[in-house]
């Protein structure tokens, strides 16, 4: 359940509710830089597992440039426990296989990586079950390049890869410009160079065999699932993943 920036809370704690009552399990964005104080963080956590059953949370800086209060990044929202304190027992934290400008302006991948091995200790410390969500990306080379180099470096959360749903050339190039996709979006810019495949939606499903084929030929690898955002709509993403997707993929 996205965060964005100027929804009340009510209305994320009733969407919350609604897909807990039709039998989901709620996910909800905490976004450190929208969140005041930790009575806030307190209260909004609070009212996610008592009023619609919420155990779980992918925590996450936010895009939004000046911190509301006290948060600048999801560490610091990890480290006042309020989370462990309140029984959630899933966390998940952002990973950028690609980099992510907001953080490194310079392009390089240092303060990300230095958040990372940050946020292996603190699961280390943790009774929840924490893993790691990427943004999105069209290539799989650099996502798997990039869970080679985060093992080596000691990092054994669990990724969950960021894949983009079924949507028009149009929508994931508006999509990646704003999200920050780094070297990745050379594949749609080449897909928009084809006039005959510029206006059929482009599907996930090369990707996807690439990085099943990698999970095959190394199991213990840290991949161990997706995560479709519907960038082209729900109905689109799920019906893709109803045909393309099984248990064992």
């Amino acid at each position: 359940i996205a965060n964005i920036e100027g929804t009340p809370i009510d209305d994320m704690i009733e969407t919350a509710r609604r897909v807990t009552s039709d039998g989901f399990q709620a996910m909800p964005h905490l976004t450190a830089r929208t969140i005041r104080d930790r009575n806030e963080l307190v209260d909004t956590v609070r009212r996610y597992k008592e009023e619609a059953g919420v155990t779980q949370a992918l925590v996450l800086a936010g895009g939004t440039k000046s911190p509301y209060g006290d948060f600048d990044c999801s560490m610091q929202i990890l480290e006042t426990h309020v989370l462990d304190e309140a029984g959630f027992t899933d966390i998940h934290v952002a990973g950028h296989p690609e980099g992510n400008r907001d953080i490194d302006s310079d392009g390089s991948t240092t303060l990300v990586d230095k958040a990372l091995k940050q946020k292996q200790r603190f699961a280390s410390n943790s009774d929840a079950r924490m893993e790691l969500t990427t943004q999105f990306a069209f290539d799989s080379a650099p996502l798997i390049a990039w869970m080679g180099r985060m093992a080596d470096a000691g990092i054994s959360l669990p990724v969950n890869i960021g894949i983009a749903g079924p949507a028009k050339l149009k929508t994931l190039l508006r999509y990646a410009i704003a999200c920050g996709v780094g070297p990745s979006l050379d594949v749609l810019r080449r897909r928009g160079r084809d006039v005959a495949k510029f206006l059929l939606p482009l599907e996930p499903t090369e990707i996807v065999s690439d990085l099943e084929n990698y999970k095959d030929q190394n199991p213990e690898s840290l991949l161990k699932g997706l995560h479709i955002f519907p960038l082209g709509g729900i109905r689109e993403s799920a019906a893709w993943a109803r045909a393309n997707l099984t248990s064992s993929n």
